[in-house]
């Protein structure tokens, strides 16, 4: 957790950003000398939780954008200028036209030279970044990676666009939405085994490992992800090693980007047709859960996975 945490009374009167102010982040100091006006999001769950947080007026651009916006939003997303098309991430150039005085991005990925530039490069033309501590570094596991983290963002967000008190009320109400979903949890005397299937790579699944929200939310709700001893946190795997997990509930990645066995039904129709995997349980029994696939990676939608998740598994287990 970040040291910057303003004392309680100052959090609840929403006290204003002092600025010049520098945050640690991602390892590399960051000193944000104004409240951001023009701000570019590479990715559609940061814009998403900066138009949370009641600063989406000032998102100059954003990119990444991989499904439908939710219907609370939609309003104010569709007024940000796309700078790559659907699915794409931005590349550097259409970033600078933007003239950006703020980059805030979700992938260490698009933080680099081939894509939207990196961040010393940004820092050395007067644009501050921020990029979630959840990924640092490229798909890497995050050591005790948690809700809390997601929480210190939006305070961090709050604080970087002068609006604390909007931080400080985002997380409270995750939190809340994440502690009442835990009470429905029903206790098992063998925990649900689950498979976190993202997506597949010229045929190949991607699974959450461990150092992830997936793996946080499955220790959460008493279950056991089958990949936890994976090396990243999005694991490429094999459908032989899924076979031999055998997992007792299959949870999808609802994505609409456009890619092969993306959405869930083709997800299901794949694990139905596949020779090895249509004899699992799980598939013969039809015991999936579907999210939105961004949900599984850090964002607004995160906390919402949790009672999806309980409520599935109380009905499936």
């Amino acid at each position: 957790m970040s040291g910057d945490r303003k004392p309680a009374a100052a959090k609840q009167q929403g006290a204003a950003t002092a600025y010049p102010f520098t945050l640690r982040n991602c390892g590399t100091d960051v000193t944000y000398k104004a409240p951001p006006q023009k701000a570019v999001t590479l990715n559609q769950s940061a814009a998403e939780i900066l138009i949370h947080l009641g600063v989406g007026d000032r998102i100059a651009g954003s990119g990444y954008e991989i499904e439908k916006t939710p219907d609370a939003i939609a309003e104010q997303y569709k007024k940000i200028p796309l700078l790559s098309a659907p699915g794409q991430e931005i590349k550097n150039e259409k970033l600078l036209e933007a003239q950006p005085d703020f980059v805030y991005g979700s992938f260490a990925g698009m933080f680099t030279a081939e894509q939207s530039g990196d961040r010393k490069q940004l820092h050395d033309l007067g644009v501050p970044t921020y990029l979630t501590e959840f990924d640092c570094s490229f798909h890497e596991s995050v050591a005790g990676a948690n809700f809390d983290m997601l929480y210190e963002e939006y305070r961090r967000l709050g604080k970087i666009m002068n609006v604390p008190a909007a931080g400080e009320k985002l997380a409270a109400e995750q939190q809340a939405v994440v502690r009442k979903a835990l009470r429905a949890v029903k206790k098992r005397d063998t925990p649900l085994k689950v498979m976190w299937f993202y997506s597949t790579y010229e045929g190949t699944p991607w699974a959450a490992g461990p150092g992830g929200l997936p793996q946080h939310i499955s220790q959460l709700v008493g279950a056991e992800n089958i990949f936890a001893d994976a090396k990243t946190k999005w694991a490429e795997v094999s459908w032989d090693e899924v076979a031999a997990r055998n997992p007792d509930v299959i949870i999808l990645a609802d994505l609409t980007r456009g890619e092969p066995n993306d959405t869930a039904e083709e997800k299901i129709a794949l694990l139905k047709k596949d020779p090895l995997t249509s004899k699992l349980a799980a598939v013969k029994g039809d015991r999936f859960i579907s999210v939105p696939g961004s949900h599984m990676d850090p964002g607004y939608g995160s906390a919402s996975v949790v009672p999806t998740l309980v409520d599935g598994l109380n009905r499936l287990g």
